[in-house]
């Protein structure tokens, strides 16, 4: 099992939902890399917008798994002080 810091306690995601987050970050890692060739090969700025919204919906996927995974893990521990945690987290986006 992974575990990650969350609300300052420790989330624990099961090792299929681990690998699934760390595959998601490494394809935008990938994404930006490619968005930083782009641009500073001045390429088309269609094409440059275009690979800025794709990895910005594959970052926002991706944060939103974790985010389900945190909320579910805190509300099976009918942990509201955690719950409340990560809901501020939330509003201050």
């Amino acid at each position: 099992m992974g575990m990650f810091l969350c609300c300052r306690q420790v989330l624990q995601l099961d090792d299929k939902d681990m690998d699934d987050v760390i595959l998601r970050l490494k394809k935008v890692n990938g994404q930006i890399q490619g968005l930083i060739r782009m641009v500073e090969n001045s390429d088309n700025c269609e094409k440059v917008i275009v690979q800025f919204q794709a990895a910005k919906a594959a970052l926002e996927k991706t944060y939103s798994l974790v985010l389900d995974r945190s909320l579910k893990e805190c509300m099976s521990q009918d942990d509201s002080k955690n719950v409340e945690k990560i809901l501020k987290l939330i509003s201050k986006q």
